[in-house]
């Protein structure tokens, strides 16, 4: 299985715990996103994982494999690390074929990784000329250039365009529902909420949590239902009855209730004949629920500026 085991990593830096005894398993199947504050160590546990940097202890492994041991590695792990490390002089045509020629990746897969990345029209240009979004697109075009099994970028959103967040988007959707394991770093919270189904978190180089999105959500946030009825007093008593309390009430007729659930309220309602016009379920949002629980594991967070009051 080509899971990502990592057991008990550590790596120092001088007197600095970058990485503090992490252990957890990135599976096959599914988008795990690897969230953190920055300095967290989420970088430095991506590089231990592809051995661009050696542990003080423990064990980064890929399918039971170092990455070093693992021959003509592209072809089982694609990653993105840092867009900007393409040689500027090169094409991004040229800068893949020299990527397939090492791993004997034939060169019709330059031109498909081109086409899906949607660089084929600009393969010919240099690099240097690449905006952002365009070097980002080449560098995920890299990591699928060997079609491997198993996929880790870091930030493949930063830079792309609306267009190239729906791509980059469905696109690892698309690879873990093919069987891959697909590692993602991020720092944008929306954005991994739509596509992660399942969370590492890293606070001062420790795990913080390793949980399925839903769980983690579901365990920061007490459920709440939010509903419209043009016959909120009836409701009111059957929801007394069935334990529930109606709260709130504006001029267009929207209500919450603590501590339930849409299909109970939704439930009791019909027993009732009540008609219920609009029935959903809240919850905290991960930005929300990613703060509550990194709150105190912010290594670098700013200090809110107060403005005096004018006299």
């Amino acid at each position: 299985m080509n899971s990502i085991d990592v057991q008990e990593l550590s790596k120092e830096y001088g007197t600095k715990r970058a990485v503090d005894r992490l252990t957890f398993t990135v599976r096959p199947g599914r988008v795990t996103g690897f969230l953190g504050p920055n300095g967290a160590g989420k970088s430095t546990t991506m590089r231990l994982v592809l051995g661009l940097d050696r542990p003080t202890s423990g064990t980064a492994t890929i399918g039971g494999q170092r990455y070093a041991a693992i021959d003509e590695p592209l072809r089982r792990v694609g990653a993105l690390l840092d867009a900007q490390s393409a040689h500027g002089s090169r094409t991004a045509r040229d800068h893949l074929r020299i990527l397939a020629a090492s791993n004997r990746i034939s060169l019709r897969r330059v031109d498909e990784v081109l086409e899906e990345s949607g660089l084929a029209q600009v393969a010919t240009r240099r690099i240097k000329t690449f905006s952002l979004g365009m070097r980002q697109r080449l560098g995920v075009a890299a990591a699928l250039l060997g079609d491997p099994s198993v996929v880790m970028l870091d930030e493949p959103s930063n830079g792309l365009d609306p267009e190239g967040i729906i791509w980059i988007r469905e696109l690892m959707k698309r690879l873990a529902r093919e069987g891959r394991t697909v590692l993602v770093s991020s720092h944008l919270m929306n954005e991994t909420s739509s596509f992660a189904d399942h969370l590492v978190v890293l606070g001062r180089g420790r795990l913080l949590a390793d949980t399925p999105m839903q769980e983690f959500l579901d365990a920061r946030s007490r459920p709440r239902v939010r509903l419209r009825t043009t016959e909120p007093d009836r409701l009111r008593t059957a929801l007394t009855r069935a334990g529930f309390a109606l709260e709130g009430g504006d001029g267009g007729g929207l209500w919450t209730v603590d501590g339930a659930k849409a299909e109970d309220i939704g439930a009791t309602a019909a027993r009732e004949g009540i008609p219920i016009l609009e029935l959903s379920d809240e919850q905290a949002s991960l930005e929300q629920a990613y703060l509550d629980l990194t709150a105190t594991d912010a290594e670098f967070a700013a200090t809110p500026v107060t403005t005096p009051q004018e006299a």
